[in-house]
């Protein structure tokens, strides 16, 4: 909230200051005119925008930390089910088990196949189980 009051401040700033130069008479092209510009308007405006910038990616780095820790929470989740079960899953077992979507489930136990955690495999009924080697030779 300090960041959005301070950028709030700054721009204040760089109006009033436009405003003052609109209503003096001093000649846009002077160099000394520029200079006066750019360290009474722009420099304000872009400390602003700088503020407001790293103010609102804070929260997309929160948000995406948040949901890096959502998703290694489900995964020892699983790898701690998968103990109890004897190293075989089924998407179903997830699903009630960890009270998820059937569709979370299947993500999580696919991110965990990526990583060689666990593969994939098809009963003679067609049914597909992750199993987890390491767990399994525990």
């Amino acid at each position: 909230m300090a960041r959005i009051l301070g950028a709030a401040g700054l721009v204040a700033i760089a109006l009033f200051m436009l405003l003052g130069f609109l209503n003096s008479e001093a000649a846009l092209g002077a160099p000394t005119t520029l200079a006066a510009l750019s360290l009474t308007i722009a420099l304000p405006a872009v400390g602003a925008g700088l503020l407001l910038r790293s103010h609102f990616g804070e929260g997309a780095r929160l948000d995406k930390r948040k949901r890096q820790l959502r998703e290694q929470t489900i995964e020892s989740e699983i790898l701690r089910l998968a103990g109890e079960k004897g190293g075989r899953l089924t998407v179903l077992e997830v699903t009630t088990e960890l009270v998820l979507s059937p569709e979370a489930a299947k993500v999580a136990l696919d991110a965990l196949m990526l990583r060689e955690h666990a593969e994939l495999e098809i009963t003679d009924a067609g049914v597909l189980v992750y199993s987890f080697h390491d767990i399994r030779h525990l």
